[in-house]
């Protein structure tokens, strides 16, 4: 739905990809969700 692979999709999941500003908003869209509720920003300190 969102146009992008299952592993796309994994590593997102799994933290070990962040996606764009455009595929997250895509995302929460696919889902229904706001995009607040799906993804959490982390500080890299």
């Amino acid at each position: 739905m969102a146009g992008v692979s299952r592993q796309t999709i994994s590593a997102i999941e799994n933290r070990s990809y962040s996606p764009s500003v455009k595929l997250a908003l895509t995302i929460a869209r696919c889902l229904d969700m706001d995009v607040n509720d799906l993804f959490l920003l982390v500080d890299a300190d």
